[in-house]
Formats: C-alpha cells, sequence, structure tokens
C-alpha cells in the first residue's frame, strides 16, 4: 500500500470535491467525474452512489488506475476496494464532512454504496 505525503493528503482531504478519472483498457483517460471524497486514517476514499452500476465505477475497474484532481494537487492513482471493515470509519467520514447535506449524504451510507468504496493510493 502506498502512502499519501502529508500536504497532498491534507489538501485533497479538506477539498469539498475531487474530480476522477479512470484509465481505459489502452491506457488513455476517460473524462473526469466529479465526486465526493474523504479522509479515514491516512487513507482517501470514493464511493458511487449508484454502486457498482455507476458508470464512473464501473470505468476503474478495467485498469484500477487512473488520475485525480482536488485541492490544487494532481495525482496518478491506483483504485483498490475499501474492505468491510473499513466501511465504518468511511461512513463516519461521510457524515462528518458531508452532513450538511442530509438528504444527499445518506446516498452514499447504503449498502449498494459501501460495496463501490474505493481507497485512492497514489502510484
Amino acid at each position: 500500500m502506498a502512502d499519501w505525503n502529508g500536504p497532498d493528503l491534507e489538501k485533497i482531504a479538506a477539498a469539498e470535491e475531487l474530480d476522477l478519472a479512470s484509465e481505459r483498457s489502452n491506457g488513455t483517460l476517460r473524462e473526469a467525474v466529479t465526486m465526493w471524497v474523504v479522509r479515514s486514517g491516512d487513507q482517501l476514499y470514493v464511493r458511487s452512489v449508484k454502486g457498482a452500476d455507476g458508470p464512473w465505477y464501473r470505468g476503474t475497474q478495467s485498469r484500477h488506475r487512473g488520475r485525480i484532481q482536488a485541492g490544487g494537487v494532481h495525482r496518478d492513482v491506483t483504485f483498490h476496494p475499501a474492505g468491510p471493515d473499513e466501511y465504518r470509519g468511511v461512513d463516519a467520514a461521510y457524515r462528518e464532512k458531508y452532513g450538511h447535506f442530509p438528504s444527499i449524504v445518506e446516498h452514499v451510507l447504503t449498502d449498494r454504496a459501501r460495496a463501490s468504496t474505493l481507497r485512492l493510493e497514489p502510484r
């Protein structure tokens, strides 16, 4: 598991949104999608409201690689499925960071969304 450097971790975690572009099988990047990002411990996570059926999520599954941009940081990353033992911390991070959007945040706290939790690791 690759570690984030402190300043990049802080900047990305503080950003309201993250732009994520996944790699196609030929190595080119798909169009970036804007989404929420949270920090749990020293890791960064994203989830698909539509779960594994979400188009952007499906795009991450071909090469498990892509590029993110948030908080002025641009990084190439790998996408790793989070395990169920990580869901509780990620849920709490979503509630804390985005709880001021109560009718929206609940959509990333469903079992369907949890199953699509990806840990972002720098490469």
